[in-house]
């Protein structure tokens, strides 16, 4: 039997409450793991790729969980499964952006186990790293895939610091386009970040895809009621419609004052290690009428910047392609 067939001891616990999952963590800190829905974590365990001495089954905590509107916009518990963002007639009325995201990850199995926290927090993508080559995100020095020969089709066009890889969260250019906040709770009290600075890249911490410590949970999403009701867009193109991480991604938000363009954000995935908000397509397109003329010269921007890899060159075509929709279809 190999011993990729089965996973490597580690110690589980299950705490009902918050305060519990917390002191678990102050206690085993980087040596403790974080379970949300568990569907990339057990990949992580079986290929024993990572070593976690406890992990901390977040599953029970009920206060971690559900959908409520508040005064300034909506609030989702970080362990509310997939599905129910999906399916939320809250979130379908106001953020239909994030309900049609989240209806695009995996399959419905895995929505239905899958959270909303752990989609955004997942670790990259890639197959050197996920594998337990000693690549430089997993410590070591050299990336497998920034070479000729590299297996690269689907990794970053921008944003590249030794590593390569890119995020694999769908709902991720969502939380940057509707300006959200993520809650996080430690030992030292809660703090609260906004999206675009939730996500870091490779040239600011290469062994970690998001801000949150190692004591840190994940507790909450806040959206503002700033987008609520406004026109969105968001498409994902994979190699298969179900299973498949995105080759590319496009969430867009959209304000309009009559024909014209009043204001926009629009961020792709999988283009970077992070969501990738296309600022200078925001800046071209707002104040201009809603057209294809104004889509084509806003897409034609989007790609700027790009630095292909030997097998990837096809994402800069596509992504302007995503970004002349949003803009025209939103």
């Amino acid at each position: 039997m190999s011993t990729k067939d089965t996973m490597a001891h580690f110690d589980l616990f299950q705490p009902s409450d918050l305060a519990n999952a917390l002191d678990l963590l102050s206690k085993y800190k980087s040596d403790g793991w974080r379970l949300a829905g568990g569907q990339d974590s057990y990949d992580w365990f079986k290929d024993r790729a990572k070593h976690p001495k406890a992990v901390i089954d977040l599953g029970g905590i009920a206060e971690l969980k559900g959908i409520k509107e508040t005064q300034d916009g909506i609030e989702i518990g970080a362990l509310t499964p997939l599905i129910e963002v999906n399916q939320s007639q809250l979130i379908k009325d106001k953020y239909g952006l994030l309900a049609t995201a989240a209806g695009r990850v995996a399959s419905p199995q895995i929505r239905h186990v899958g959270t909303i926290g752990g989609n955004v927090s997942q670790d990259a993508r890639c197959w050197y790293y996920r594998s337990g080559l000693n690549c430089y995100r997993a410590g070591g020095n050299t990336c497998y895939a920034d070479t000729p020969e590299g297996m690269n089709r689907e990794h970053c066009l921008f944003g590249a610091s030794r590593c390569v890889a890119v995020s694999p969260s769908d709902t991720a250019p969502c939380m940057v386009a509707l300006e959200a906040s993520m809650v996080l709770k430690g030992p030292k009290g809660e703090r609260v970040v906004p999206a675009e600075q939730f996500f870091i890249g490779p040239s600011v911490n290469i062994t970690h895809m998001t801000v949150t410590e190692p004591d840190e949970i994940l507790t909450s999403i806040r959206i503002p009621a700033k987008w609520a009701g406004s026109k969105f867009y968001f498409e994902k193109v994979a190699d298969r419609a179900t299973w498949d991480f995105a080759l590319v991604n496009v969430a867009c938000v959209m304000q309009m004052d009559g024909e014209t363009i009043k204001d926009i954000r629009i961020v792709c995935g999988a283009v970077q290690c992070t969501p990738r908000r296309l600022q200078a397509v925001e800046e071209a397109a707002r104040g201009q009428p809603k057209s294809a003329d104004t889509a084509n010269v806003a897409a034609s921007l989007a790609a700027r910047g790009a630095a292909p890899l030997a097998r990837n060159g096809y994402k800069i075509p596509l992504m302007e392609n995503l970004v002349r929709r949003a803009i025209r279809d939103a």
